[in-house]
């Protein structure tokens, strides 16, 4: 059985479209066998780094000198194989969840390579993460809306050198509920990324059609800017 760790990164916790959108895709993990982990940035004492000597780096490397929940947090990701981060956008991450992803520092070697013209490094012997995924939800209507919280998990991914396994990415959200109930619409979508889970667990990676069918629009443009601005 394959061990994962999921991080919900929404201040909304399990409120919001990020926890639905993560519960599902954590059921399709455990369809396929995986052990599942979830953890909530922003309701873990995760303080920002702010050791500017990289302490964990220079002078005791592998240890972090902030003394919060992240010292039980390391134990947990150096024995887990598939990390899944999970956020909604802001701008660009909400602050729990980025104060999270610098604190995962000490889980580095300290030795530099230069690969393909980029300056890397990789994990620690002793963390056995091998990919790292991504989940997010946003309220606006196009992928591209994405593209910043994607280059920071790939950037994670490929500075840690382990594999960027992909991203289930749902935008406009909120329009798979209706009146608080999920719509037709929304069961087919977290139908697939219930899909995508198992893929991961399954392959280590999620196909180009079921992310698709994920991302698909619900509404046009058009009618959601109209939505969004009769508000105003």
């Amino acid at each position: 059985m394959t061990k994962a760790v999921a991080i919900n990164g929404s201040p909304r916790t399990e409120r919001g479209n990020t926890a639905l959108v993560l519960t599902a895709f954590i059921q399709g993990m455990e369809d396929a066998g995986s052990e599942v982990e979830l953890y909530y940035a922003s309701q873990l004492d995760v303080k920002p780094c702010t050791c500017g000597t990289m302490y964990c780096w220079y002078r005791q490397p592998g240890v972090c000198c902030i003394r919060d929940e992240m010292q039980l947090l390391y134990p947990v990701l150096r024995e887990t194989e598939t990390l899944v981060l999970a956020t909604p956008v802001y701008i660009p991450l909400p602050g729990a969840m980025q104060d999270l992803i610098n604190r995962l520092c000490p889980l580095l070697n300290p030795f530099l390579e230069t690969r393909e013209g980029r300056t890397r490094a990789r994990f620690r012997d002793d963390v056995q993460i091998q990919r790292v995924a991504l989940v997010s939800t946003g309220a606006w209507w196009e992928k591209a809306n994405f593209h910043t919280v994607v280059r920071i998990v790939q950037e994670l991914a490929d500075n840690a050198s382990v594999a960027f396994a992909g991203a289930v990415l749902r935008p406009h959200a909120f329009l798979m509920k209706e009146q608080g109930e999920v719509t037709a619409d929304g069961a087919s979508i977290l139908a697939a990324v219930r899909r995508a889970g198992s893929e991961l667990a399954r392959d280590g990676s999620m196909s180009r059609e079921t992310l698709e069918a994920i991302s698909r629009p619900l509404i046009a443009e058009e009618e959601l800017v109209r939505r969004y601005n009769q508000v105003l």
